[in-house]
């Protein structure tokens, strides 16, 4: 499983503004991605939170991008992407990541990477975070940016 090792990190994002951007495809997979992201800003202590809701998970960066330069102190990319018969699967999966590690660069404001990429839905429902799953990609993803903020401000 790819969670095995996964450190447990708790985060305080008080006083953080943070945006979610999440995919529309897979609506089951992406309301537990979505529950765990709100979930996890809710116990780190973020009051102020956005929800917008791109197309796919392609979109993902260019939204990113905007709320990023929109002041937010990070924003939380959250999608799905399933392996199917063509080289889809590898042209969106790599440009939606590259696309996101950009803009966290060229920002300088934390992405969390909730972006699932897997071989087919049970692999997605086993991440998304629902009821039973084994990992919750939304909540890392939020836990990973707002770890990412706490350090990125001691440094400033």
């Amino acid at each position: 499983m790819s969670g095995a090792g996964a450190p447990t990190i708790t985060v305080d994002g008080a006083g953080a503004r943070v945006a979610i951007v999440a995919s529309q495809w897979h609506t089951q997979v992406m309301d537990g991605l979505i529950a765990g992201a709100q979930s996890a800003l809710a116990d780190a202590h973020v009051t102020d939170v956005t929800l917008v809701r791109a197309p796919g998970s392609f979109e993902l960066p260019i939204l990113c991008q905007a709320y990023a330069r929109q002041g937010f102190d990070a924003v939380i990319a959250l999608g799905v992407i399933i392996r199917g018969g063509t080289p889809h699967f590898e042209y969106v999966s790599a440009a939606a990541t590259d696309g996101l590690n950009r803009v966290a660069l060229d920002t300088g404001v934390p992405i969390g990477f909730g972006l699932l990429t897997t071989d087919d839905e049970a692999q997605a429902l086993d991440r998304a975070g629902l009821a039973d799953s084994r990992e919750d990609k939304g909540r890392e993803a939020v836990e990973a940016a707002l770890a990412t903020w706490n350090v990125l401000r001691a440094l400033a």
